[in-house]
């Protein structure tokens, strides 16, 4: 993980998502997932340049899987985008880093 990319898990992710002031960018992923390992530096990018703006998170399916079972993640890379502690936008599967900041520059 990336310096400012926070690592959830189950216990975490209640207080860290619905209880944020800022935006929460969160990508659902694994480690066998090829697409997942692709969208690992824009994800990193992502928590670098929105460092004390918006927080940037990932949980693995693999080992974290209520929160992925709470928010219907059939298919990975899934990346949510909440506000405050709602689901803002919703990417399944490749997304561009562009896409991605637009909707957050849109929250901030």
């Amino acid at each position: 993980m990336a310096g400012n990319v926070v690592e959830l898990t189950d216990a975490t992710f209640d207080d860290t998502v619905t209880g944020s002031d800022v935006p929460v960018l969160v990508d659902f992923w694994a480690p066998w997932c090829g697409p997942c390992k692709m969208i690992a530096p824009v994800i990193d990018e992502l928590a670098d340049e929105y460092a004390g703006k918006a927080k940037v998170c990932k949980v693995n399916t693999d080992e974290h899987r209520e929160a992925a079972v709470e928010y219907a993640i059939n298919a990975i890379p899934t990346i949510i985008l909440f506000n405050n502690g709602q689901v803002a936008k919703k990417w399944v599967g490749m997304t561009t880093k562009k896409d991605i900041t637009a909707e957050i520059d849109e929250l901030i």
